[in-house]
C-alpha cells in the first residue's frame, strides 16, 4: 500500500513578535484607501480590541528583514500608530497572492449569530459599534435581523448572500410561504432584494402576514398580481416534479455513460462507427469524456 504524502503547513505552527521595522510591504497604503470604510473599520477595531488575525511575512535570504504578504492595512495603522513589533506568522513559501482568496465571508445570518453571542457575552451595543466603526442603529438591525423568520427558513438561508433587504422582504409572508421563497432562491441561487419583491408580489393575500394589504403600491395591477400568482404557482409544481425526478435521471445518465465507456474501448466498434455513423460516434465520445455527471463538484 502506496503511503500517504503529507500535505506540508503554509506557514509555522507558532506566532512570532517581529519589530515593525524589519517588516517589508509590498506595496504602499495610499491616502485615498486610509479614507475607506474599510480602512476606518480595522483602524477601530485595532483601537478598541487590538490585532486579532496575526500578519503573514515570509523571511529574506541573507538578512533579518521579512516581506510582508498579508496584512497592509494592519501593517499601516501599526505604523501610524508608532508601534514596535506585532505577532506575525511566518509563511514557509513566498507566494504573494492574498492569503483571504480562499476565506468564506461571513453571510447576515453567521453575522446575526456572532452579534448575539458578544451581546450574551456581555459587550454592549455601542462597544460593538465602536469597535467596528458604525452607526448603532446598523448594530440593532443586524440584531433584529430575525425577527419573525421561522427557524426553516433560517436553516435554509444560513450561509448564503442573502441581505438584510431580503430579511425584510421575507418577513412579510407567513412560516410555509417563508420556506417555500428559500426553496426557490436556494434553487435558483438567486437572493437579491428584486427577486424576493417578485416573489412576495406573487404570494397569495392569505400567505400574508397583512393580508389585507394591497399590493398595487408595488406597481402591480390586481390583474398582473392574479397572472404572477397562477405562475407562481406553476413554477412550483414544476419545482417539485423535478425535484423528484433528478435523482433517478442523473442515475440513469451515469449508467448510460459507463456503457459508452464500455463500447468505445472495443476498437471494432470505433472502426464501425468512424466508418459509418462518424457524426454518432463524435457524440458518444463526448459524452462519456463528460466529467459533470462523475465528479463532484467540489472535486
Amino acid at each position: 500500500m502506496t503511503p500517504r504524502k503529507r500535505i506540508p503547513f503554509a506557514c509555522e505552527t507558532t506566532v512570532r513578535k517581529i519589530k515593525l521595522n524589519s517588516i517589508l510591504p509590498l506595496h504602499r497604503i495610499t491616502p485615498g484607501t486610509r479614507r475607506t470604510q474599510k480602512y476606518q473599520r480595522i483602524l477601530s477595531s485595532i483601537n478598541k480590541v487590538g490585532v486579532i488575525e496575526p500578519l503573514v511575512v515570509h523571511p529574506q535570504d541573507k538578512s533579518n528583514d521579512y516581506m510582508l504578504l498579508d496584512g497592509h492595512i494592519r501593517y499601516d495603522i501599526l505604523k501610524e500608530s508608532k508601534e514596535d513589533s506585532v505577532d506575525c506568522l511566518i509563511a514557509l513559501d513566498d507566494e504573494a497572492f492574498t492569503y483571504n482568496h480562499k476565506v468564506n465571508r461571513l453571510s447576515a445570518i453567521q453575522e446575526h449569530f456572532m452579534l448575539m453571542k458578544a451581546v450574551q457575552n456581555g459587550v454592549s451595543e455601542n462597544e460593538i459599534a465602536a469597535a467596528l466603526n458604525v452607526d448603532i442603529a446598523k448594530i440593532r438591525e443586524k440584531k433584529n435581523l430575525l425577527v419573525g423568520i421561522c427557524s426553516e427558513a433560517i436553516q435554509l438561508l444560513r450561509g448564503k448572500e442573502a441581505n438584510a433587504g431580503t430579511f425584510r422582504q421575507l418577513r412579510k409572508a407567513k412560516p410555509m410561504r417563508q420556506i417555500e421563497m428559500a426553496e426557490l432562491m436556494c434553487a435558483s441561487s438567486n437572493f437579491s432584494v428584486a427577486y424576493v419583491k417578485c416573489l412576495i408580489a406573487a404570494t397569495p393575500q392569505d400567505q400574508l402576514v397583512e393580508s389585507e394589504q394591497s399590493k398595487e403600491s408595488n406597481g402591480f395591477s390586481p390583474a398582473d398580481i392574479a397572472r404572477m400568482e397562477r405562475e407562481m404557482e406553476s413554477i412550483c409544481g414544476d419545482f417539485k416534479q423535478l425535484e423528484e425526478t433528478h435523482g433517478k435521471n442523473v442515475l440513469n445518465l451515469v449508467i448510460v455513460v459507463g456503457y459508452l465507456k464500455k463500447l468505445l474501448d472495443n476498437a471494432r466498434i470505433v472502426r464501425f462507427l468512424a466508418n459509418s455513423y462518424p457524426e454518432l460516434l463524435t457524440e458518444f465520445q463526448k459524452t462519456a469524456e463528460s466529467k459533470s455527471l462523475t465528479e463532484s463538484p467540489q472535486s
